[in-house]
């Protein structure tokens, strides 16, 4: 494909126009996206909710989680943990993990499932209360129930698919993902399909990032980080591309980042894992100042806030926001790189991304 002459201005107004599209049914939003990043902290909602807040229509904080078993979507790992449409899984499953089970886990793996499968969806501490494996060191230390521990893994595995969520809690049901075809042709295929799925989800983007997303996928599909590899060896002859300002850049081959659009004129308050800021790496190369996540900084050494929301306005990112909930109140403090923008215009914008949040948490004005 010929490299067209492009300018990171061009590049950066492609990724919000092609991101941030017009807002649509929920179900279309999730389509368009093919990935929903998931993360439990409430700041003041979780990720997975700022993410759709400005793409799907009417949103409302929780709408995913009430409307998930009519969706056709599923709650699996792809680059992270998060939500995608039920059709993609044939491309992460069957899944093999890193860590093989020994033969007791497998057993007991196995009378769970079972379990499950003849008595329906179930709550954890339900199969808490059926099943006693006492306790095991969670991941990230200290102690967890052995049960719940199982759950997870057997989760990552297809054993188990979420059904539902109670109050926050994922609630099982039994799986059983259907064999694929495991010829080296049919593998290089799945391969290449999961890496157009995260280059559709966060073009344009620099070669580095790219090579970070295709091994970031070694979490969804394990069994095809060689595939993998292979894909981003293609990544010149099936992708869009072009150098600019140093830095190989890569689209999907359909898209044309110097097509004339309309700049993007609206604020929004942005989640640390939306797909328009989630790449750190191109954050700074378009915007020029390095944001970062604080949430697991201590409080002492944080400079934006516990969760700084990246302030888009039009295709400028000035600065942050840190939003709660204070008596029904939406609460917000600014931060600013630089000097603070002034004037109507931008007081009009932040007002309007404002009360569209509060709509989103059901708040009063």
């Amino acid at each position: 494909m010929p490299s067209p002459v492009l300018s990171l201005q061009q590049l950066r107004r492609h990724a919000i126009s092609r991101s941030l599209f017009s807002p649509c049914a929920l179900p279309r939003a999730i389509e368009r996206l093919g990935f929903v990043q998931a993360d439990p902290m409430r700041a003041p909602a979780r990720a997975q909710d700022l993410i759709l807040c400005w793409r799907a229509k009417n949103y409302r904080a929780g709408d995913l989680e009430s409307r998930y078993a009519g969706l056709g979507i599923d709650e699996d790992c792809f680059v992270n943990y998060g939500f995608l449409p039920r059709k993609h899984l044939a491309l992460l499953h069957p899944r093999s993990a890193k860590r093989s089970w020994d033969a007791a886990t497998q057993a007991r793996a196995a009378e769970l499932q079972a379990y499950v499968r003849t008595h329906g969806p179930q709550h954890p501490k339900q199969l808490q209360a059926v099943f006693d494996h006492g306790h095991v060191t969670g991941y990230w230390g200290g102690r967890s129930n052995a049960v719940t521990h199982l759950l997870d893994g057997m989760h990552y595995r297809g054993l188990l698919r979420v059904a539902r969520r109670d109050k926050g809690t994922r609630v099982y049901e039994a799986m059983a993902h259907p064999p694929q075809d495991e010829s080296p042709a049919a593998c290089l295929a799945r391969a290449l399909a999961l890496l157009d799925l995260a280059v559709q989800l966060y073009a344009p983007l620099p070669a580095r990032s790219l090579s970070q997303l295709a091994s970031m996928l070694g979490l969804g599909a394990p069994q095809l980080r060689s595939e993998i590899k292979q894909a981003l060896k293609q990544a010149p002859q099936r992708y869009g591309h072009a150098q600019v300002d140093g830095h190989t850049w890569y689209w999907p081959a359909d898209e044309n980042p110097a097509a004339r659009r309309a700049p993007h004129t609206a604020l929004r308050l942005l989640t640390p894992f939306d797909p328009v800021v989630w790449d750190r790496r191109r954050f700074e190369l378009f915007w020029g100042w390095p944001y970062r996540f604080e949430a697991y900084t201590p409080a002492a050494r944080r400079t934006m806030g516990h969760y700084a929301l990246p302030l888009l306005w039009g295709e400028e990112i000035p600065g942050w926001a840190n939003l709660r909930v204070e008596g029904g109140r939406l609460v917000h403090e600014l931060g600013f790189v630089g000097e603070a923008p002034r004037g109507a215009a931008f007081e009009e914008a932040l007002a309007a991304a404002l009360a569209r949040l509060r709509d989103f948490l059901g708040l009063a004005a």
